[in-house]
C-alpha cells in the first residue's frame, strides 16, 4: 500500500472521477443494503450494557514548561 502524505491545508482538490464516486456513495439509499447475513439481535440484548466497565485509563497530572511561541502554536492546532 502506498502512503500518501499532505501538509496541513495543502490537500489537492478532488478529481471529477473522485467527486462522482463520492456522490454515488452518498446517493445510495439504505434500502439497497442487504442485511440478510446479519443475525437479528434478541430483544433486551442491551439492557445490561454499560460504558467503560472494563477499560479505565489512568490519568497522571503533570507540569511541562514550554516556550511562549510553542504554546501559542499548540493552541492554534
Amino acid at each position: 500500500m502506498k502512503t500518501v502524505r499532505y501538509e496541513q491545508g495543502k490537500v489537492p482538490p478532488l478529481t471529477p472521477a473522485q467527486f462522482a464516486e463520492l456522490q454515488a456513495m452518498t446517493a445510495m439509499p439504505d434500502k439497497g443494503i442487504n442485511f440478510e447475513d446479519i443475525p437479528a439481535m434478541p430483544s433486551g440484548a442491551w439492557e445490561n450494557a454499560s460504558i467503560g466497565r472494563f477499560y479505565k485509563p489512568t490519568k497522571t497530572p503533570t507540569t511541562v514548561r514550554v516556550d511562549t511561541d510553542v504554546l501559542a502554536w499548540l493552541k492554534t492546532q
